[in-house]
């Protein structure tokens, strides 16, 4: 039965180590009973074998509630994502896991479709691709920020907000920050702070995000923004707003700042950016937090519409389909059995994994 399985991963855990190149990585596959694993390289000259257990995790529930036929991965390399060796790094790791066919790799903080084409010319098994290999860049289109909008549509009214005209507050202002602004302006939202790592810029009256996305290009950080007040990083969390996006690092709201966020809804546009504590105390705070497999599963989709050979705008399709849908599942579970949103999303998931593993053949 079902209930009786008591976990579902990690299937493996696999330490790299080429003492030549003074080279370190880590790749987990968690869970294959839906299809190889897709998740991404991480770089970073702090990421832990911990860490990347955690991110698999979180790749194999957002696969199964997104309804793709893949389990979860994720990788990581120990190194400075600016390292001028970045490519022989990426070429040797591409090496590493060619025969790991269980694992499919794509973008994540540190690395981008570059990198991507570098372990495609290795290996031939990557997900957004450049455009000139045929890839969708998830990046570029800006993927995970258009679900991050998405998701606000359904879960606005389940806390009690107005979309258009709705605050909202960015923590990371890269790739995931900087489509989600994009996105939710042109649905009505007002961005009221957004933040880097330099620090952040805040205006509750709004800033003029195509400025910020400008400044940004040019100046590498919001904090070059005029028309605002500059803050340090960690300030954002305590702006006044309706929707809160985390779009950066794991762990950024804990014990020692949760209670000074002041947002009503929480979208979780990283990978576990809150710890499960917070998210309890959040809870019981009355401030609703949609969980990162959930809100921020479009760059998965559209990772895996691309694997898939399908279209950009069947991808965008897929991402606003699957999103609002799996929202809205979720939010109904939640106040329904008053549960955290992370215990309903994850009900679901682990149900859709545990009856595919019953497939499988135990060894």
């Amino acid at each position: 039965m079902i209930e009786e399985i008591q976990d579902i991963g990690p299937s493996k855990v696999i330490q790299l180590f080429f003492p030549v190149s003074n080279f370190h990585a880590i790749v987990v596959v968690d869970n294959v009973a839906l299809g190889p694993s897709i998740g991404g390289v991480r770089v970073s000259q702090d990421v832990s074998t911990e860490e990347v257990k955690r991110l698999a995790r979180t790749m194999t529930m957002k696969n199964a509630v997104a309804g793709l036929p893949h389990g979860g991965g994720k990788a990581g390399i120990i190194a400075d994502p600016g390292d001028p060796k970045k490519e022989h790094y990426f070429r040797i790791f591409s090496q590493a896991i060619k025969d790991l066919h269980e694992y499919i790799p794509g973008p994540d903080m540190g690395s981008n479709e570059e990198c991507m084409a570098w372990i495609y010319d290795e290996i031939g098994r990557a997900t957004a691709l450049p455009e000139e290999i045929g890839g969708l860049p998830l990046d570029k289109l800006g993927a995970t920020g258009f679900g991050l909008s998405e998701c606000a549509e359904i879960a606005c009214p389940y806390a009690n907000i107005e979309l258009k005209g709705a605050k909202v507050a960015i923590q990371g202002f890269g790739s995931v920050g900087k489509a989600a602004a994009k996105f939710l302006s042109e649905k009505g939202a007002i961005v009221v702070a957004a933040s880097d790592t330099k620090g952040s810029i805040c205006n509750p009256d709004g800033l003029d995000v195509k400025e910020l996305l400008d400044l940004k290009e040019e100046k590498g950080s919001v904090i070059h923004y005029k028309k605002g007040t500059v803050k340090k990083c960690e300030e954002l969390f305590m702006t006044p707003c309706d929707i809160l996006i985390p779009a950066a690092t794991p762990d950024v709201i804990g014990k020692d700042n949760v209670e000074g966020v002041k947002a009503k809804l929480i979208l979780q546009g990283a990978n576990i950016p809150i710890t499960k504590e917070a998210e309890e105390t959040l809870h019981k705070k009355g401030i609703l937090s949609v969980p990162d497999f959930i809100a921020n599963a479009g760059g998965v989709i559209m990772a895996a519409m691309e694997y898939a050979k399908k279209s950009e705008r069947e991808a965008f399709g897929a991402i606003s389909e699957r999103i609002k849908k799996n929202t809205k599942l979720i939010l109904e579970k939640t106040f329904k059995e008053n549960i955290l949103p992370r215990q309903a999303a994850e009900a679901i998931a682990k149900e859709r994994i545990l009856k595919a593993m019953q497939y499988k053949r135990v060894l």
